[in-house]
């Protein structure tokens, strides 16, 4: 298989994968936000780190020393995004919420270009706007319903602005470590962040119906270890702003899904809204540039 199709499929199988999170999030309504987001890393790295110790040993550790604060701060942006949009969650729907949240290509397309020169060209930048364009209809057509929405929307806006630093953090690493050499630290930091806020608020891990605690397994499981794994993956691969534009297939999964889990109804404002997603999705692919000069697909092991 050819390098290009199989970034493909895994930048598929992420969006598929992190499709579930507000579905399983919105099936907790028992836990505060920020217990959710830390059970959900929490157990996500409790799977990790062994298994990621058992393939690499100590190669697992070998990150430039000057890219630990990267690591950190890609660290204190993924706390912060998740904490910020599972909250979203609470006051919105899942379509606002996830649409709002998957505009992060705006930022991460200007930062990318400002701080790391990864211009946007013709083909990706029309992908953007088509795709932006089809979140703020499905947003605008969402957020009709009552203006008690607009506090949750704005919650989604800052989980957007902080994917999008942690994305544009992961660039830069990933062009040097290793999946496992990232992430681990990364997921394991975020949640020891997150436990601590747990504790800081005066929340526990207790006393939570037992579906919740099966939603946070498959949390920590599906949109974590499979759906985030594999975005961080192809950020070596790729620019951070091809990974954020892919994203935008995120509302997409995440609406079909609510339609059957949650009752939640898709109007043809929305439909129309997804079509332009997928067209600039589409479009995006078009970009040459999308895939920069880049080692093996198979890692070197560090």
């Amino acid at each position: 298989m050819t390098k290009r199709p199989l970034i493909l499929i895994v930048l598929t199988l992420g969006i598929v994968s992190i499709s579930t999170a507000s579905i399983f999030i919105k099936l907790c309504p028992d836990a505060p936000p920020v217990v959710i987001a830390s059970a959900r890393l929490g157990i996500a790295s409790l799977i990790l780190v062994p298994g990621a110790i058992a393939v690499k040993g100590r190669k697992l550790f070998g990150v430039p020393r000057h890219y630990f604060k990267y690591i950190l701060l890609s660290s204190i942006f993924l706390s912060a995004h998740f904490l910020l949009w599972i909250t979203s969650l609470k006051y919105t729907s899942v379509l606002s919420s996830v649409v709002i949240v998957a505009s992060n290509p705006i930022f991460v397309g200007f930062a990318s270009y400002v701080l790391f020169n990864e211009k946007v060209h013709r083909y990706l930048f029309f992908g953007i706007l088509l795709g932006v364009a089809g979140v703020i209809l499905i947003a605008f057509s969402d957020m009709q319903t009552g203006p008690g929405l607009l506090y949750g929307d704005f919650l989604s806006l800052g989980g957007a602005v902080m994917a999008s630093c942690y994305f544009i953090v992961g660039r830069k690493v990933r062009k040097k470590a290793h999946i496992f050499s990232y992430i681990t630290p990364v997921y394991a930091i975020t949640a020891l962040i997150l436990v601590g806020i747990v504790f800081i608020m005066g929340y526990d891990f207790s006393g939570y119906q037992q579906s919740t605690y099966i939603y946070f397994i498959l949390l920590a499981i599906f949109p974590q270890l499979i759906g985030h794994s594999a975005l961080n993956w192809s950020l070596r691969y790729v620019t951070a702003t091809m990974v954020a534009v892919f994203v935008l297939g995120e509302p997409i999964g995440s609406s079909i899904l609510a339609y059957f889990f949650l009752n939640e109804t898709v109007t043809l404002i929305q439909i129309f809204g997804g079509i332009l997603i997928l067209s600039g999705i589409f479009m995006s692919l078009l970009e040459p540039s999308i895939m920069p000069p880049t080692p093996p697909i198979t890692e070197r092991m560090r």
